[in-house]
C-alpha cells in the first residue's frame, strides 16, 4: 500500500508546469548529485542536514522531497517537515523513479546561469510581446520558480547584465537568443532539455507568432493578438509579464491535454 504522503512520478509530472506546483526539493547527497547532475524541472537543491534553512525557504508552502531512491533521506525529511506542521510528500522512487518514467524531463544543472544569489536574474529589452513573455513563463514554471526579470532599454541590456549579474536573453549577440528560424523559447527548450510534446506545441505557436509566420500555426494569430493587447493594457512591463504568465498557463493546458477539443454552436451539435 502506498504511503499517504507519497507521490508518484506520474502524479508529479501532471503538476509540473502549472502555477500551483508544490516546491520540489532535491536533497540528494553531493556525491550522488555529482554523478548525475540533473534536476526535476523547477526543483531546488538543499541539504537534508539543514532543516531550519529548509523550513525558512519553504515558508509554509507544500513541498515534495526528492532523494536518489525515495527511501530514507526523502522520507525522513518529509516526516520531519510534517512533524513541524508543514504539508510535505516524498517522490516514489526518487530520482531513479523519475528517470525511469517515460516523458519525464530533467534539467541539466550546468545549464542554469551562474548566480551569486539563490535565484537566477534575467534581463531583456523592455516592452515585451511574445518571446519575452514566453521565456519568463518557461523559466518560472520549469527552471527557477523565483527567477527575477529585468526589462530595460535595448541599449542598456548589456550594461545591466554586467552590473547586476543578470543573464541577458532575447537580444542579439548573446547565448539565449534566436538561432536561424528558431526563437529564444526554442533555445531554452533545447538547452534545458525540456522538449516535451506539450512544450513543442507551444514552441510552434510562439515561433509562428514571434516571427510573423502566422500560416505555420492556427493558434499564432490569436497569441499575437492577445500579446499585443496585453502590451497596450499595461504600461509596467513586470505587471504585463505577470498577466502574461496566466495566458501561457492556459496555453500549456491546451497544449498538454486540450488540443483535440473543439467548440461549436449549438452546444449539442455532434
Amino acid at each position: 500500500m502506498a504511503a499517504p504522503n507519497e507521490i508518484t512520478p506520474a502524479q508529479l509530472l501532471r503538476k509540473i508546469g502549472t502555477p500551483d506546483v508544490p516546491v520540489i526539493v532535491d536533497i540528494s547527497i553531493p556525491e550522488d548529485f555529482e554523478d548525475d547532475p540533473k534536476l526535476i524541472p523547477g526543483a531546488i537543491r538543499h541539504s537534508h542536514t539543514d532543516m531550519a534553512g529548509l523550513m525558512a525557504k519553504l515558508n509554509g508552502r507544500h513541498s515534495i522531497i526528492v532523494c536518489q531512491k525515495g527511501i530514507k533521506l526523502s522520507q525522513g525529511v518529509s516526516a520531519w517537515l510534517r512533524s513541524e506542521g508543514l504539508s510535505s510528500e516524498y517522490l516514489q522512487g526518487g530520482n531513479y523513479g523519475w528517470r525511469a518514467h517515460a516523458g519525464a524531463p530533467r534539467v541539466p544543472f550546468a545549464a542554469l546561469p551562474v548566480t551569486s544569489g539563490s535565484n537566477t536574474i534575467w534581463v531583456t529589452r523592455h516592452r515585451p510581446k511574445i518571446d519575452r513573455i514566453a521565456c519568463p513563463w518557461l523559466i518560472r514554471r520549469f527552471v527557477d520558480p523565483k527567477a527575477r526579470f529585468l526589462f530595460v532599454s535595448p541599449a542598456e541590456v548589456a550594461g545591466v547584465a554586467q552590473r547586476f549579474e543578470a543573464t541577458p536573453f532575447d537580444v542579439e549577440g548573446v547565448y539565449w537568443t534566436h538561432e536561424g528560424p528558431k526563437c529564444t523559447f526554442d533555445k531554452m527548450l533545447d538547452t534545458f532539455n525540456l522538449r516535451t510534446d506539450a512544450l513543442d506545441r507551444i514552441a510552434t505557436v510562439v515561433r509562428a507568432a514571434d516571427t510573423n509566420k502566422l500560416d505555420q500555426s492556427p493558434q499564432a494569430a490569436g497569441l499575437l493578438a492577445l500579446s499585443v493587447g496585453l502590451s497596450r493594457l499595461y504600461r509596467d512591463d513586470n505587471a504585463q509579464m505577470e498577466a502574461g504568465l496566466a495566458l501561457y498557463d492556459a496555453l500549456y493546458r491546451w497544449a498538454r491535454d486540450g488540443q483535440n477539443e473543439s467548440h461549436d454552436w449549438p452546444g449539442d451539435r455532434t
